[in-house]
């Protein structure tokens, strides 16, 4: 259920332009672009757009695409998944449930436990280290 709606120039005005393409307008940032492809500090992984949880850093592995990739969700209503049928290609593509922002895909060629790799673009993130306790 999406409960963040804003207006495109809300979000043209909040958002840098790269992180309004990818996540407002379904684009696809550069592979081996983004700086949270390396991030391996614990952590959280929220939507850019409206600061959701999304992908928990203990799910994150290296998948060697050039795009940030997570075997799981942080949890089972934190994104949603559409069919996606452009560039001639049948994929799923993931939103952030919370306010419909296009985060990347999702195939079934990841790791165990759950076989998925959800490969998103890391312009449609941000990370919050976990605090030290």
């Amino acid at each position: 259920m999406v409960n963040v709606t804003k207006s495109d120039a809300e979000w043209k005005a909040e958002l840098t332009p790269e992180q309004y393409r990818v996540a407002r307008k379904h684009g696809t940032e550069r592979a081996f672009t983004s700086p949270l492809n390396d991030e391996k500090r614990d952590g959280m992984f929220t939507c850019v757009c409206c600061g959701q949880p999304l992908f928990d850093a203990s799910s994150k592995y290296n998948s060697g695409t050039g795009w940030p990739s997570f075997f799981q969700p942080a949890s089972g209503d934190a994104v949603s998944e559409h069919q996606d049928r452009s560039l001639f290609m049948r994929r799923t593509e993931v939103r952030c449930s919370n306010c419909d922002a296009h985060l990347g895909h999702v195939f079934p060629d990841g790791p165990d436990p759950t076989g998925l790799r959800y490969c998103m673009n890391g312009v449609a993130l941000d990370f919050t280290p976990r605090d030290d306790e």
